[in-house]
């Protein structure tokens, strides 16, 4: 989401906007931040503003592999932590427009979950959109 708020809105995301719009007067249980970093970028303050804002954050470091070619995302991690707390939670909300979270996203609601997608509607697939109990577009109203 910090990329296609940069890229695609030249603006940056309000992670504490977007928290109050996805909590919505519901009981928080957990929010959670995935990070990659890279050696040539100090993340540090950004992690701590979200640790300040009541996210948990995980963070790994980019794996770089000997054919020069990089591998850094938290799609398998993400999916665990989603599939071990949605039993145990009324909603899951997932903030990626990402479509191959549908699997997942078909996982839980099968097992009975409700599932939010939020994410930018031009960036969103639409298997995704489809796969989610409710699809909620995110738009100017979280950036800064």
């Amino acid at each position: 989401m910090f990329y296609s708020a940069k890229y695609q809105h030249n603006a940056k995301l309000n992670f504490s906007k977007l928290k109050d719009v996805i909590v919505s007067g519901r009981q928080l249980v957990r929010a959670v931040c995935y990070i990659v970093q890279t050696p040539e970028i100090d993340q540090s303050n950004f992690m701590k503003t979200l640790e300040a804002l009541g996210y948990e954050v995980k963070s790994k470091d980019l794996k770089l592999r000997q054919d020069g070619s990089a591998k850094g995302d938290w799609d398998m991690g993400i999916a665990i932590d989603a599939m071990s707390i949605a039993p145990r939670v009324d909603v899951v909300a997932l903030v990626t427009g990402d479509g191959d979270f549908s699997e997942l996203v078909w996982h839980m609601r099968g097992q009975g979950a409700r599932v939010e997608v939020y994410s930018f509607s031009q960036s969103t697939a639409e298997e995704l959109k489809r796969a989610a109990t409710a699809f909620c577009p995110l738009t100017e109203h979280v950036l800064l």
